[in-house]
């Protein structure tokens, strides 16, 4: 019986979430083009421009299993124009481990506070810092997240324009109270 090597020398499961494989293929791509742009040989060009575009085609289909037609969700996430309604289709169907259209729709300007509340407790850490410094953050959300002791959330909510006065008021406060850095 052949034994996993990644068991022999303690290596842990590779995470691979949205963003990870965004990247693996825009990796990809930059490639792709510089492999089109070289002065190889014919037969060799083609061969590694058949290997990439393969492998391109894999990891289209990985980012399709976090939501069939990744790409064209990640497009209306980030174009300005799309509707809050749109957002929150898009924000239901949304896979655990899709971590970078998660973080697209907690930066969209648009996001309904809806949206944002739900998304306040997502796993991922950029994803809940979008929430407590986007202005259509529910007030109770941002309570919350200026409460929590877990992390440190409250600096974010301080200076998030949608805070009420007296909250903001008693977070800056905090921020005094702060170790300022030696310098």
């Amino acid at each position: 019986m052949a034994l996993d090597i990644r068991t022999r020398f303690g290596i842990k499961k590779i995470y691979r979430g949205s963003q990870v494989v965004f990247g693996e293929r825009a990796h990809l791509q930059d490639l792709l083009r510089s492999v089109r742009a070289a002065q190889l040989p014919r037969t060799r060009k083609l061969a590694e421009i058949r290997q990439l575009k393969r492998m391109i085609a894999a990891r289209t289909k990985d980012l399709n299993q976090f939501s069939p037609a990744w790409d064209n969700k990640f497009k209306q996430v980030r174009n300005p124009q799309t509707t809050g309604q749109t957002l929150l289709k898009i924000g239901a169907a949304l896979h655990p481990d899709d971590y970078l259209l998660a973080r697209g729709l907690t930066e969209h300007a648009d996001a309904p506070p809806e949206l944002l509340e739900t998304l306040a407790v997502h796993p991922y850490a950029a994803v809940r810092e979008n929430v407590a410094r986007h202005p259509h953050t529910p007030v109770t959300v941002l309570r919350g997240m200026a409460e929590d002791k877990r992390e440190p959330l409250w600096f974010l909510v301080a200076c998030n324009p949608s805070t009420p006065t007296d909250l903001r008021a008693r977070l800056r406060e905090r921020m005094k109270q702060c170790p300022q850095p030696a310098g």
